[in-house]
């Protein structure tokens, strides 16, 4: 939806504001918004769809027009009501995003916890207790890095967090080539025992498969794509920055998370096939969890997801701002105090709530096609001027089917997602 040529030498457009953020920087800030827990699920997505992947393009919405924020997209196109249906809508996403995170941290650290101190089980003790470590991890690690004033300052740390998913990714490609198939539970005597007789299908991936799994599949597909509402708070904190520049930036950051995602799903998949559980740590736990390699991808995953919290924290409590504080200026006491009442929910949320997936269901399936595809979509058909782009011109079109899909992906997820609930058959996979 940008205008196809750019010069690539247009001044910036924040006089007030100079950005400083590398390209480099703004790239491994774009893509770990983009890259969280989605990878650990993507393989059973594999498994659910099957060989069938999706790469959703991200647009880069009106760089270069002087708009710092999502929410003043929404502002210029249908006035209040579009800028408070934006700042709802990402608020919502990026508190179940920062949710899904810490809900990794709170069932995974235990583990890795009870794995280096050689217990056999869980006893009791409170470093053992998932809702204490949340709590920790927040207070210690998530908070400091959320109170930056700026999010090219988190460059450093997503860049770390990246490099802990190659880790992961390298690791599933590894194992693909060490666990033979078919398999069974882990034995007695710490050896995997391998099941003798092969069930019809059970090492061969198909093509394509419905069930009630794929109520959640395309939800988890979009939710794994979305960083939109980073897209301009990057952009404004980048070093000379220009459309050109910007394009750059969302084009190597979303194919690099495509390639990473599609890599670990396919190998992944192909690992386990049809045993594939929704949280592929898990699956790789019942071959074997005293694993080294997998304890350490263990460690690499929980350090990814928690440095990546901050980076989603950010356009939650500026869309916070725009909706309530939109014309006050910087602030470090409602700086911090946004900071620390979003991560008191986000725990809250994560503590109370014993199985989040039903709510991550509907998030997905709701506000996900809602930052990519819909609204969009309908922000360039309402701002840009039909003298400049008639309804008839390719861009106006392109933005009006962009819509319509969103109607239709979220019309379809939240059918599935109902037939679901109303069924109330025993969902495979199991997970969180």
């Amino acid at each position: 939806m940008l205008p196809r040529k750019s010069d690539g030498t247009k001044k910036p457009q924040f006089t007030d504001f100079e950005g400083k953020t590398s390209f480099g920087m703004s790239v491994f800030n774009l893509s770990n918004a983009i890259m969280g827990s989605g990878i650990l699920g993507l393989s059973y997505q594999c498994a659910v769809f099957c060989s069938n992947s999706t790469l959703s393009q991200t647009n880069v919405p009106f760089v270069g027009s002087g708009i710092r924020a999502y929410e003043q997209l929404g502002f210029r196109a249908f006035g209040h009501p579009g800028k408070i249906a934006a700042g709802v809508i990402i608020t919502f996403h990026n508190i179940g995003a920062m949710s899904s995170y810490l809900f990794i941290v709170k069932y995974e650290l235990p583990l890795v916890i009870q794995a280096f101190l050689g217990l056999s089980s869980n006893t009791g003790e409170w470093f053992l207790n998932g809702n204490y470590l949340i709590i920790i991890v927040s207070v210690c690690i998530i908070l400091p890095l959320a109170l930056m004033r700026q999010l090219g300052y988190l460059g450093y740390t997503s860049g770390f967090s990246l490099t802990c998913m190659v880790f992961f990714l390298s690791s599933v490609i590894y194992k693909k080539f060490n666990i033979p198939c078919p398999l069974v539970p882990y034995g007695r005597n710490h050896t995997t025992i391998i099941n003798t007789t092969v069930e019809e299908g059970q090492c061969e991936g198909r093509m394509f498969t419905i069930n009630q799994e794929t109520a959640y599949t395309i939800p988890i597909l979009a939710f794994a794509f979305v960083c939109h509402p980073e897209v301009l708070p990057i952009y404004t904190e980048l070093k000379n920055a220009t459309k050109r520049r910007m394009q750059d930036i969302a084009n190597v950051s979303i194919m690099g998370m495509f390639v990473m995602y599609l890599l670990t799903a396919v190998f992944g998949y192909l690992t386990f096939y049809v045993n594939t559980e929704s949280e592929l740590l898990h699956t790789y736990s019942k071959v074997d969890p005293l694993d080294t390699l997998i304890l350490c991808v263990r460690v690499a995953v929980l350090v990814a997801v928690t440095l990546t919290v901050p980076v989603v924290l950010f356009p939650i409590r500026r869309a916070i701002l725009q909706l309530l504080f939109p014309a006050k200026p910087f602030h470090w006491a409602r700086h911090i105090t946004i900071a620390l009442c979003l991560l008191f929910v986000v725990n809250v949320l994560v503590i109370l709530v014993p199985n989040i997936r039903d709510i991550f269901g509907i998030i997905g399936a709701t506000t996900a096609p809602s930052l990519i595809f819909i609204l969009p979509g309908l922000f360039y058909i309402r701002i840009v001027p039909t003298e400049q782009e008639p309804m008839k011109s390719r861009p106006k079109i392109t933005a009006a089917c962009f819509t319509a899909m969103g109607f239709i992906f979220m019309s379809m997820s939240l059918t599935f997602i109902i037939i679901d609930w109303t069924t109330g058959e025993k969902r495979a996979g199991g997970g969180h």
